[in-house]
């Protein structure tokens, strides 16, 4: 269904370039069934220096779609790519859906050559502590709490992604947590998972208070999902299409026992809401929702003030240098257990039959 998609985006744009399949379907098991608590990213490349805002999820006969503009500018490079995490994981195994040129597939043999070489490997760590750093120095502490509160959240627990890189999985976003533990466990460095639970502070959470704060986010969930007019780049992930994904997906997570685990999307989701409730309802409903916003992020995360955040902010820059090298540790015990060179690429998806 994301390939008829695409083909009928691509006959109705004469700027599409092509487009492949990116997040958690990359390494997926293409025999499993998808689950209702997942969409599918699908990337649209265009061959425009600013693309438009994102469709963001598109609903197709119960299926949710997650469609992302890229400029083709950002593939042009294929070294630079080969450096770029993100791009990079969707380009080490072949994710094409529509390539009419042949520039994809191009970009894919060059990246999939190489894609588990030490030395690239470690260039796309590298990206991720860039983007770590930046992120917490971008803090903001005259921003609303709950922007304040994302700002830090976010950088804070990419060091998933650095231990999701070193391993080459897929830097998810929902479920970087449970995945980056899967990478640990895999290497045989599974004790040093709670130092990324401690990033955002909730080693200690029961499954009961999780339980309580994501019950209190369903109800701003489905305020925002009602009274969402503005456009965020993230509008279409708070709307009642999304609400599987952003509540259901929390649940099946403390269900599973993952409950620390669902700690990062339900305060990620929480802070949405509040921007999105600050632009668009009624100031009586802004007012009344923020308590419970504020007591999850003091309960979940031991932040109850911007200075808590600068602390915690400072922290994660501090904890890099551990991080780096759980990275190298899982590079290193990688690398002995399959020499460059072979199963370089860690597995593919199939293409499906859109061209």
């Amino acid at each position: 269904m994301a390939a008829a998609w695409v083909r009928t985006a691509a006959a109705d744009r004469l700027d599409v370039v092509g487009a492949f399949f990116s997040g958690s379907t990359v390494g997926a098991d293409p025999e499993l069934e998808l689950p209702a608590t997942s969409d599918v990213d699908v990337v649209v490349v265009l061959q425009r220096d600013r693309v438009p805002a994102k469709p963001g999820k598109i609903e197709l006969e119960g299926i949710l779609i997650e469609v992302t503009y890229l400029p083709y500018a950002e593939l042009a490079d294929p070294e630079a790519v080969a450096g770029a995490y993100v791009l990079a994981a969707s380009f080490a195994t072949d994710t094409i859906i529509h390539d009419p040129t042949g520039a994809l597939e191009s970009l894919h043999q060059h990246i999939a050559a190489d894609f588990a070489d030490p030395r690239r490997v470690r260039r796309r760590v590298d990206a991720v502590r860039t983007k770590i750093i930046n992120g917490l120095a971008q803090f903001n502490t005259r921003a609303p709490w709950h922007q304040q509160v994302l700002q830090w959240l976010f950088p804070s627990s990419l060091a998933t992604h650095a231990v999701l890189v070193a391993g080459l999985r897929n830097p998810t976003v929902r479920l970087r947590y449970p995945m980056a533990r899967q990478v640990l466990q895999q290497h045989g460095v599974l004790d040093d998972y709670p130092r990324l639970v401690d990033l955002i502070g909730c080693t200690q959470v029961t499954p009961q208070l999780v339980q309580q704060h994501l019950d209190a986010l369903a109800v701003c969930f489905d305020q925002a999902a009602a009274l969402g007019r503005t456009p965020f780049p993230f509008s279409t992930d708070i709307t009642p299409q999304a609400r599987p994904i952003a509540i259901d997906g929390s649940q099946a997570l403390i269900a599973a026992g993952d409950h620390r685990e669902a700690v990062f999307w339900i305060i990620a989701t929480f802070g949405r809401c509040q921007q999105v409730l600050a632009a668009d309802a009624p100031a009586q409903v802004t007012t009344a929702a923020e308590p419970a916003f504020r007591a999850a992020v003091s309960d979940l995360c031991g932040m109850r003030e911007p200075a808590d955040l600068l602390r915690g902010a400072e922290r994660d820059r501090d904890a890099w240098p551990a991080i780096q090298a759980v990275a190298e540790e899982i590079i290193a015990r990688r690398t002995i257990a399959r020499p460059h060179g072979v199963g370089a690429s860690g597995g593919g998806a199939r293409r499906p039959n859109s061209d």
